[in-house]
C-alpha cells in the first residue's frame, strides 16, 4: 500500500536563542560551564551592536570548545533552559499540516538536540569542527542571518510551500531578513528591532501563546 505524503499547508520557522531559550543563549549556557562565558557574552553583545560579525563571534566561541568532547557538550545542552509549551506547539503544527523547523544561529549540536527532543523537522546552524569525538576549536561551517533566511526558503520549496504561507517566530536582529521574506512574522519576547517589523508580537513564558496566530494563518491559506 502506498501512503500519501502529508499535505503541507505551511512552514513555521522557530529561532532558538532568545526565543526557545529565554534569558540567555545556548552559547552562553555552554560557555558558562567551559569557562569562557565573559568573553562569549562580550562577543555576543558586540555582534548585536554591529561591532562584530556573527562569524567573528563564532570563532571566539569555538575556541572555548577546544579539547572538549561531543558527549560533554551534549550533556551540558541537556540542561539548557527552555520556555514552556514547545512540545505541544510542535505537535500542534504537525497535526495541522504545518512543518516546524529550527532557523537559528545556534551551533548545530543545539539544533540536533531540540529536533530530536521535540520533533522539529529540520534545523540549521554553524557547525563546530570535531575530530574523533572531540572539538578542535575551529568552525567547520559558518552561518549568518541571511543563511537562516535562505535555509528557511529552501525548506519551503522542498515542502511545496510558498513564502507567503510561512511563519517565522523570533526575537532579534538575526531574524529580520527571514521576517521580511515570509508572510507572517511573530516577535516572541522580542527586542525593539524585531517588534518594529513583526506582523505580530507575543510576550510570555509559554510558546503555546502563538498558536492562535498560527491557527489564523491556516485559515487564510
Amino acid at each position: 500500500m502506498v501512503v500519501a505524503a502529508p499535505v503541507r499547508r505551511g512552514l513555521v520557522c522557530f529561532d532558538v536563542d532568545g526565543t526557545l531559550v529565554p534569558g540567555t543563549s545556548s552559547c552562553a549556557w555552554v560557555a558558562a560551564a567551559l569557562g569562557h562565558e565573559a568573553e562569549l557574552v562580550a562577543a555576543e553583545a558586540a555582534d548585536v551592536a554591529g561591532r562584530m560579525t556573527n562569524q567573528e563571534a563564532s570563532i571566539i566561541d569555538a575556541r572555548g570548545w577546544a579539547g572538549h568532547t561531543e558527549a560533554e557538550i551534549a550533556a551540558r545542552l541537556e540542561t539548557l533552559p527552555l520556555v514552556g509549551g514547545i512540545a505541544e506547539t510542535v505537535a500542534w503544527c504537525h497535526d495541522h499540516g504545518l512543518r516546524p523547523i529550527l532557523t537559528t544561529l545556534a551551533w548545530t549540536p543545539v539544533g540536533r538536540l531540540l529536533a530530536g527532543r521535540f520533533g522539529f523537522a529540520a534545523f540549521c546552524g554553524p557547525v563546530p569542527e570535531a575530530e574523533a569525538g572531540r572539538y578542535t576549536g575551529r568552525v567547520a561551517e559558518h552561518l549568518d542571518e541571511y543563511g537562516k533566511r535562505d535555509f528557511a526558503l529552501a525548506q519551503a520549496r522542498q515542502s511545496g510551500v510558498a513564502p507567503e504561507a510561512c511563519v517565522a517566530v523570533g526575537d532579534s536582529r538575526s531574524d529580520l531578513p527571514l521576517f521580511a521574506a515570509v508572510g507572517t512574522s511573530i516577535g516572541f519576547n522580542a527586542t525593539p528591532a524585531a517588534r518594529a517589523v513583526a506582523t505580530h508580537v507575543v510576550d510570555g513564558d509559554d510558546l503555546r501563546a502563538i498558536v492562535p496566530i498560527l491557527d489564523a494563518q491556516l485559515s487564510s491559506v
